[in-house]
């Protein structure tokens, strides 16, 4: 072989090797990102356990009894769920919330903010972990990171995937007391 032929051979392998160091360190910081999104995503849902259980059991007359118990064992639930019954869990839950009323007579105006406000940073926690998890996705299911075997060892992340649509008891109230629409 020529000299040529040597010097664009190790051209070549060294470009793949510098090709393949970036792709990794991409996969590590996109796990991060997933490791981020998805600790940021679970303070959110559990903060809206715990104003959901504070609703049922601190409010029961504003809501009635079969609405707070529904809402307190939606959110036991939700609390003690994992794995894939953790989806059918916060739905059930977020149904709850969104059969609530906009009107809460007797429910402090705070408590109401809050868990409107709550909902909100669920939806985009939600969103923010998804889009983390679809760009690992997508880097690892290309050619040549699956030809390499790039972060094989690790589990490929799950979509997490809940309805977080804010309907009417979940609007946010205005502290005026006027109608949120």
């Amino acid at each position: 072989m020529t000299s040529e032929v040597w010097l664009l051979l190790t051209a070549g392998v060294l470009a793949l090797l510098l090709w393949a160091g970036w792709t990794l360190t991409r996969l590590r910081r996109l796990a991060q990102r997933v490791q981020r999104a998805e600790a940021a995503l679970e303070a959110q849902l559990q903060r809206r356990v715990g104003l959901a259980e504070e609703l049922a059991r601190h409010h029961p007359a504003a809501l009635g009894p079969e609405v707070a118990d529904r809402l307190a064992a939606a959110a036991r639930e939700a609390r003690a769920s994992r794995g894939g019954d953790r989806e059918l869990a916060e739905n059930a839950l977020g149904r709850e919330l969104r059969e609530l009323p906009v009107d809460l007579p007797g429910v402090p105006q705070a408590l109401r903010t809050d868990l409107a406000g709550t909902l909100t940073r669920v939806a985009l926690a939600r969103r923010f972990y998804n889009d983390a998890v679809r760009d690992t996705r997508e880097l690892r299911g290309r050619r040549f990171p699956r030809w390499l075997g790039l972060h094989r060892s690790r589990p490929l992340p799950r979509y997490f995937d809940i309805d977080d649509r804010i309907d009417a008891g979940a609007r946010n109230p205005d502290p005026a007391g006027r109608s949120a629409r």
